[in-house]
């Protein structure tokens, strides 16, 4: 699998704190060049963030995007797209029978063990972090540095994504210690999170590291 460098992700706790919709966003995103993006909800699937996600997955399978799910293997099945899972969701091999062998897998990792154990795992993608300190998680896990990408792109031949407090000041080091793509959430969402400004925040991005 080929990563872009740049993979969104479509928050739903920030898109709520910055009265802005799920539709909205995935469209600014891709009408940035956004090629691959995630859905991050953490709370409760109701009816209305469903109906969002299936809008959101129409417009990303029109665009020819790749649309991922955090966590529901479910959910992901549903809207016929990808799945990506934490160290303390279905393990990759049961996710796997879930979805099928032709929808995207990805896998989060926050040690060199993991790291190494992913490599014998049924993924396309591992993320690696959190790189810098992060707000989008209750209690993240130990703070690694752009470093241990570096040290740890020799244990495995899968795509690597990396996450955590990445933002347009940092990114540019995280891609050159070898990560090949960089997910973000804080520094995606500016405080008036229109659907313009949005889309003119995501441009910036893509003008930054695209290159």
């Amino acid at each position: 699998m080929i990563l872009p460098k740049l993979y969104p992700i479509l928050d739903t706790a920030t898109l709520a704190q910055r009265d802005a919709s799920l539709l909205s966003a995935t469209r600014a995103f891709l009408n940035a060049g956004a090629t691959l993006l995630q859905i991050r909800h953490k709370e409760h699937w109701s009816r209305g963030i469903f109906a969002e996600a299936e809008a959101a997955s129409q417009l990303c399978q029109e665009r020819g995007a790749t649309l991922i799910v955090n966590d529901r293997a479910d959910i992901a099945v549903l809207l016929d797209a990808g799945l990506h899972i934490g160290q303390d969701d279905l393990p990759p091999a049961v996710a796997r029978r879930l979805i099928g062998t032709d929808r995207v897998l990805g896998f989060s990792t926050h040690s060199q063990a993991q790291v190494s154990a992913a490599a014998g795992e049924p993924v396309d993608y591992i993320a690696i972090g959190p790189i810098f300190p992060t707000k989008s998680k209750q209690h993240p896990d130990p703070t690694l540095g752009p470093e241990r990408i570096r040290d740890w792109r020799t244990l495995i031949k899968l795509p690597i994504v990396a996450i955590g407090g990445i933002d347009r000041s940092n990114a540019q080091a995280v891609l050159k210690a070898g990560a090949d793509s960089v997910a973000i959430i804080g520094d995606l969402y500016p405080d008036s999170a229109t659907e313009q400004t949005l889309f003119e925040r995501a441009a910036e991005w893509h003008r930054l590291i695209d290159r």
